[in-house]
């Protein structure tokens, strides 16, 4: 091994150490006990000493962030893998239980990425695998037709942006989707289906449904069956 090898694995082993110990600080006590100063305590070095290794809080936090999004994903890709149905439509519905599984096991971590402003979905390793699944739907033509004339006007232009995000996306998997297939209302339909399973995700993590729900789970089953509906599928 050359020295130059040697040193950037010893580096390597570094950050990935100040960021075992971010975020263990992050699980113990939330967002605001993960600081430089903390972190250097955890692993006995000064707080300038970190900026060796990232250049601010900022990215540092974002970085913790991709490792989050990197577990988070292997979950949903285990559950995915896990269904042998062979149907779309059960696979849609594993990922999404385990999404909400993932969430309310591990809030701290699912408060830090999905409570702080974050890039466009798709652009993490989390967002691949909705986008995975959003991709084979619309290639299989198993989403169902929606005419553009369904979407607001004044959504068109965000939607076309988010057109071009999706083919990139579901293209890394081997999925390829031709324009005659991926019209806005079907991508429409699709964003929709993830606003919904976010939101009813996000109130049960923070607590905050608008009335006291002693077992969200069937709520959340009824969701996930108006919401394939929704798109195609029969409850």
């Amino acid at each position: 091994m050359t020295e130059a090898t040697r040193r950037e694995r010893l580096r390597a082993e570094t950050e990935r150490e100040i960021r075992q110990a971010a975020r263990a600080l992050l699980v113990e006590n939330g967002r605001d006990a993960v600081t430089l100063r903390a972190i250097a305590r955890k692993l006995g070095i000064t707080a300038p000493a970190l900026y060796r290794y990232y250049d601010s809080h900022d990215a540092l936090l974002r970085q913790l962030c991709d490792d989050i999004c990197a577990d988070m994903a292997a979950a949903l890709y285990a559950d995915l893998a896990a269904d042998t149905s062979g149907e779309v439509g059960c696979q849609v519905r594993a990922v999404c239980h385990a999404f909400r599984r993932w969430a309310l096991a591990h809030p701290q971590e699912f408060a830090l990425v999905f409570a702080s402003p974050r890039d466009p979905i798709g652009a993490d390793q989390f967002g691949s695998v909705f986008l995975q699944l959003a991709g084979q739907l619309i290639a299989s033509n198993l989403v169902a037709t929606h005419a553009d004339d369904d979407v607001p006007e004044v959504l068109h232009e965000d939607l076309v942006r988010f057109q071009q995000v999706l083919v990139d996306a579901v293209s890394e998997h081997g999925v390829t989707i031709g324009d005659d297939v991926l019209n806005l209302g079907k991508i429409y339909h699709v964003v929709q289906s993830w606003v919904r399973l976010y939101g009813h995700v996000a109130l049960e993590v923070f607590g905050r449904f608008p009335f006291a729900v002693s077992n969200p789970e069937p709520m959340f089953d009824s969701m996930l069956d108006q919401m394939l509906t929704d798109i195609g599928f029969s409850a």
